[in-house]
């Protein structure tokens, strides 16, 4: 991988998951619970909504109100600015004063993203990060942290957003600007938590799908995943080179993208899903004709009735 996407780090990373552990799920991490007094400020980003591999990493970082002159001084920014070991560097910044520095992450998994997406009605990516936002503001507050004021991210009209937030946090000032974690330390921070976070999921990642024999594993996946962006050329061979023709893709992967469609589509085995008993069962729900025309087969079998008639 490149510098901007390794982790140069000795210390394991608090929020990822540990070795030989598979992202099977979503979870949330906090980090220890600041004890300096409130109020606090709060910054809200994310980590990985374009990637066709791997988790989206909702990040939050908050502090008191009179700490923030002191958070202007430790070098958080936008993460997609700073090199993989400056952000690891920041990350353990963000955890050396846990009396006035706190953050948390929600990482949701790659299958619960292709779930929700690929449900009817789907949910889309703008509500489930939505979702994730709202899940760690209330997560904070249920710990007793006082917010008063809240930075966040664009997502989608900044005015409906912010709207949207307010009126579910009463008390709260939001503010949602578009590039936010340039503007805001405090969203810096939190984009560095998010990005810290993913950056160790994605290279770490388990295949849950490998193979294990007599105790050993064989790795029947490829670890040179590239960016995990539709465009890169290394994502794109990694994907072609993946896909088995029945199974489709390991569960890094997020079904729900074009990208995997129309790979699944051109190279993917088409399955036919018979129910021998599909027929008879819409025929037994079909309407009668003459006198019983208004009465399905099952109903006159169990001699069911319909209010108007009794």
């Amino acid at each position: 991988m490149s510098e901007s996407n390794s982790i140069h780090s000795a210390e394991p990373i608090p929020s990822a998951p540990g070795p030989s552990t598979p992202l099977v799920e979503s979870y949330t991490y906090h980090s220890p619970l600041p004890t300096a007094a409130g109020p606090y400020i709060l910054g809200v980003d994310e980590a990985g909504r374009g990637p066709v591999l791997g988790p989206l990493v909702y990040g939050v970082a908050y502090c008191p109100v009179a700490y923030t002159e002191q958070l202007e001084d430790l070098g958080f920014a936008d993460s997609k600015t700073l090199t993989a070991t400056t952000r690891s560097t920041l990350l353990e910044t963000l955890s050396s004063d846990p009396a006035n520095l706190g953050w948390s992450v929600r990482v949701i998994s790659p299958q619960a993203i292709s779930s929700g997406m690929l449900r009817r009605p789907p949910t889309n990516l703008n509500v489930q990060s939505q979702d994730a936002t709202v899940l760690l503001i209330q997560e904070v507050l249920n710990k007793g942290i006082e917010l008063t004021e809240v930075y966040v991210d664009a997502l989608g009209t900044t005015t409906t957003y912010q709207a949207y937030l307010s009126s579910r946090f009463p008390g709260i000032n939001f503010t949602v600007e578009s590039k936010a974690d340039d503007k805001f330390k405090i969203v810096g921070a939190a984009s560095v938590a998010a990005k810290v976070t993913r950056d160790a999921c994605i290279e770490g990642w388990v295949f849950e799908e490998n193979l294990s024999v007599d105790g050993a594993t064989t790795s029947n996946w490829d670890t040179e995943l590239g960016s995990g962006y539709p465009s890169d050329p290394r994502t794109k061979a990694w994907l072609r080179d993946s896909i088995e023709p029945v199974f489709g893709f390991p569960r890094i992967v997020r079904f729900s993208w074009s990208t995997v469609k129309v790979l699944l589509e051109k190279d993917g085995k088409a399955v036919d899903w018979i129910d021998d008993g599909q027929a008879s069962l819409i025929q037994a729900f079909e309407s009668a004709k003459g006198r019983e025309k208004d009465r399905s087969a099952v109903a006159k079998d169990l001699g069911l009735k319909s209010v108007g008639m009794l």
